[in-house]
């Protein structure tokens, strides 16, 4: 059953701290697919190709039906799969972190290094912020030029997700609508325009809340 909404990162960044001498930088980035995954980890590799470890970990799918990590080196168990526990217990989705080790000569022991690199993924979430995608159905509102300025209005006024405003013999006007609400949305439709607006319905995309 696919998921009305997910929760994913607001934006690229990064965070370090710095724990015994070592240097822990996170680096999270929303990714739509495993290639962009792929493309993100080897960016930050190459950018810290001198460090002593980059570790990984990600989550994809609306469902979490792709999560993968990896320890890089660290004792197994104890950097991708925290970091990976800290991803999934936010409930983030298409998301990736790459914690970036340079080590202070300090052993940390495997409790220290569990919650050193869960915890950094933690700070650097918190400090970059997540948003809401919903699920919605596309659809295509098609008006005549008298009623469409204010239809167009209404729309936006109510917060709905106008995408594009199309100019022709009619006004087309494409949007997302939340699959639970087509109901209310079509009885809305035909008293704002007296029954003359025409609903085409498309696909399905994710889109802000």
């Amino acid at each position: 059953m696919p998921q009305d909404a997910y929760l994913t990162l607001a934006r690229e960044g990064s965070h370090e701290t710095e724990i015994n001498r070592s240097r822990f930088l996170c680096t999270l980035a929303p990714v739509a697919d495993e290639d962009e995954a792929q493309a993100f980890l080897a960016r930050v590799r190459a950018a810290h190709a001198d460090a002593s470890h980059n570790c990984w970990a990600y989550v994809l799918g609306a469902d979490a039906s792709v999560q993968k990590a990896s320890d890089d080196g660290e004792p197994g168990g104890t950097a991708g799969v925290p970091m990976l526990q800290m991803l999934t217990r936010r409930e983030l989705r298409y998301v990736t972190a790459v914690v970036t080790r340079y080590y202070g000569g300090v052993k940390l022991g495997a409790g220290g290094l569990i919650r050193a690199y869960g915890g950094v993924v933690g700070e650097t979430l918190d400090r970059l912020g997540t948003v809401t995608r919903r699920r919605y159905r596309l659809a295509t509102v098609t008006v005549d030029h008298q009623r469409a300025g204010k239809i167009e209005n209404d729309l936006r006024s109510t917060g709905r997700s106008v995408r594009e405003v199309r100019y022709g013999e009619r006004v087309s006007i494409d949007l997302g609508i939340p699959g639970t609400e087509l109901d209310a949305f079509r009885a809305w439709l035909a008293d704002a325009t007296a029954g003359t607006a025409e609903l085409t319905l498309g696909g399905e995309a994710y889109g802000e809340v």
